[in-house]
């Protein structure tokens, strides 16, 4: 009977907010802020790195939340969507990182790159066929 009572006070409620923490890679510990259940990631993201650069963290990251990701740091799944809520994810401790960036190559550029492979194993050639022996 209590809980049924609990049941019915809570349906009107406002949604609750809760104490999370974000571990960044590469800082030194983590931030705690309390959000609402019904926040969407990206605001969580755009917060944390608020909050990082506020209290003066290194490394320094940036301000761009599109370059980063959030993953709930109790799960092995894979990031949050941005525009999911986070009470959905059922997690209070994550782990923020940044994007990995994979510049985009054109012919010339992969040309380039193999031209240094060459010339590295060149340099390296010719540099032990000169290897001098020197006596005592």
């Amino acid at each position: 009977m209590l809980l049924q009572k609990q049941r019915k006070n809570n349906a009107g409620a406002k949604p609750g907010r809760f104490l999370i923490t974000i571990n960044v890679v590469g800082s030194s510990g983590p931030i705690r802020f309390v959000v609402n259940e019904d926040d969407v990631v990206a605001g969580i993201i755009d917060t944390a790195l608020k909050s990082y650069a506020r209290e003066g963290r290194l490394p320094l990251l940036g301000s761009d939340a599109n370059n980063f990701l959030l993953y709930c740091a109790n799960s092995e799944s894979d990031a949050l969507s941005p525009w999911e809520p986070i009470g959905g994810s059922r997690g209070r401790n994550f782990v923020l990182c940044k994007k990995q960036i994979q510049p985009q190559l054109s012919k010339g550029g992969t040309e380039m790159i193999s031209d240094k492979r060459s010339a590295s194993w060149k340099a390296w050639l010719n540099k032990s066929l000169n290897f001098k022996i020197s006596s005592h």
